[in-house]
């Protein structure tokens, strides 16, 4: 894993020769790297799990939905829509030749902001799911030596892997047939895992650390019924987002926990935002040191909230914020500067002691060396009574949230201890 290797050489000498400094020292992230046990029926035999991810391979499978290695098709090749600009040339030229030259114009003028209003269609070519450790951990990450450095990016890496594999077993899944005439449905059948390629990265997009895990899946499956190639239902992946994304944060705080015994909090975050849970270790204003990007992204979000407020009269719903969260993401998203890992973790250093008092990779020593070993608990210690206490007390709490739950949400999410 390069990510592992690259932040494993966080602290002593190294050898410009290995691959291993070339990714600390050089500019940008690592390759990606193929996953996923749908890997294993492409390429004839010829890719492998953790394969290097290349530029052509990229381009053939999401790009023109062929087998990246063989160049062989994959099913149905995907869609091609026509531009904004073809669609409306098009109506405008079908307009009745008896229309006189201002009725002409009108039409026009109708048929091109109905067009614009629609927008560009675009084929779904991959999903992409974005696996990032929490603020708290990145901090740790980001300053402590080489050794930490190592297991703290093995316990990502290893909860990345363990989400893919449940969403292969759980979520993934393609369509066969037709649509039913009278309910509109359509038989659902499963495929042999996913296509995936997985790319690390260190950093925010101002420059914060932020260690986290692009994995990008392939809209193509190999259905296990008859072995065609079929696009996945993204009905099921979108669905599925959630659910995925908290399973990963519940699988990480087990592998840190007991990697390092760490102890986690329960930490509140605003009215507009989940409480999330950070080591207990890592000190608020360190994770505020490291967190530029979401103050300006809460800041513009503040903005827009007001904006609502003077247009509308009243206080936005919690679906609007998130939306008006989003926006704010996306108008006020820089530049990605690249830099190497060895340039960032020595910024990233210094800020933090102007926090911390103290050199920073001592603090992440200290962090680590004064944890007390506690007795983990196993899943024969919980009680069959416990269980089912533990299910009322959820139900309770989700119940008034809303009616029903899809079979998305019916997933065995950890919690950290």
């Amino acid at each position: 894993m390069y990510l592992l290797q690259s932040v494993a050489a966080g602290d002593g000498d190294r050898d410009l020769a290995t691959p291993l400094s070339r990714y600390y020292t050089g500019q940008g992230t690592p390759p990606g790297r193929w996953a996923g046990s749908g890997v294993a029926h492409l390429g004839g035999g010829r890719l492998n799990v953790g394969d290097e991810v290349g530029q052509t391979q990229l381009e053939l499978l999401l790009g023109e939905g062929l087998d990246p290695v063989t160049g062989a098709t994959l099913g149905g090749g995907y869609r091609h829509y026509r531009t904004v600009e073809q669609r409306t040339r098009a109506r405008i030229a079908h307009l009745t030749g008896t229309l006189s030259q201002t009725e002409r114009q009108d039409h026009s003028a109708r048929i091109v902001a109905e067009e614009q209003a629609k927008g560009q269609r675009r084929a779904v070519v991959g999903f992409d799911l974005t696996f990032s450790v929490p603020k708290s951990v990145s901090a740790l990450w980001a300053v402590a030596d080489a050794g930490t450095q190592g297991l703290i990016a093995a316990a990502h890496h290893a909860a990345v892997n363990e989400v893919l594999d449940f969403l292969e077993r759980r979520v993934a899944e393609t369509r066969i047939g037709a649509k039913n005439p009278t309910t509109g449905s359509v038989e659902q059948a499963p495929v042999h895992g996913v296509a995936a390629m997985q790319f690390d990265h260190y950093d925010s997009r101002a420059g914060d650390p932020q260690l986290h895990t692009h994995v990008v899946i392939a809209n193509k499956g190999r259905t296990v019924v008859d072995g065609a190639w079929r696009s996945l239902d993204g009905r099921t992946m979108h669905a599925a987002v959630v659910a995925l994304s908290e399973l990963y944060n519940a699988v990480l705080a087990d592998r840190i926990t007991g990697s390092f015994a760490l102890q986690w909090e329960h930490r509140e975050r605003g009215q507009d935002r989940n409480p999330a849970f950070e080591l207990a270790a890592v000190a608020p204003e360190l994770v505020r040191e490291f967190s530029t990007r979401t103050h300006v992204i809460e800041q513009a979000k503040d903005q827009l909230v007001e904006d609502y407020r003077d247009a509308f009269g009243r206080e936005p719903s919690t679906r609007t914020v998130l939306r008006l969260w989003q926006q704010a993401t996306l108008d006020t998203r820089p530049t990605k500067q690249v830099h190497s890992l060895a340039d960032l973790t020595a910024a990233w250093r210094d800020r933090a002691k102007q926090v911390l008092g103290q050199d920073a990779s001592v603090w992440a020593r200290q962090v680590i060396a004064d944890v007390r070993p506690v007795a983990m608990l196993r899943a024969d210690d919980v009680s069959l009574d416990l269980l089912d206490a533990l299910g009322e007390r959820v139900v309770a709490a989700v119940e008034p949230a809303r009616g029903s739950y899809p079979p998305n949400h019916d997933m065995e999410v950890r919690h950290p201890h």
